[in-house]
């Protein structure tokens, strides 16, 4: 991050709203927005938003799976796929 060039202020957005989003989608750098000296918003291409929020997706469903490991909340792999081959096609 280049703090000097990636945090700007409110009116810098509103003045340059084109611009700022060009620029995150040309060098997919975050830029954040800030109000009264204080770090209001982000400004964020949509790709790295969207692949942010497939990791965070990701790492909820591995949270889940230790959790089950730890209740041990386990089904043999021979019965897990039984269970979704009856779902698929019945």
């Amino acid at each position: 991050m280049y703090l000097s060039q990636d945090i700007k202020p409110i009116s810098f957005l509103k003045s340059k709203t084109a611009d700022v989003i060009n620029g995150v989608n040309e060098n997919k750098r975050t830029v954040i927005i800030t109000q009264n000296g204080e770090a209001k918003a982000v400004v964020q291409d949509i790709k790295s938003y969207e692949n942010m929020q497939n990791s965070i997706n990701l790492l909820k469903l591995i949270i889940l799976s230790e959790k089950d490991i730890e209740n041990k909340n386990l089904l043999k792999q021979d019965e897990m796929f039984n269970n979704l081959e009856n779902k698929l096609f019945n």
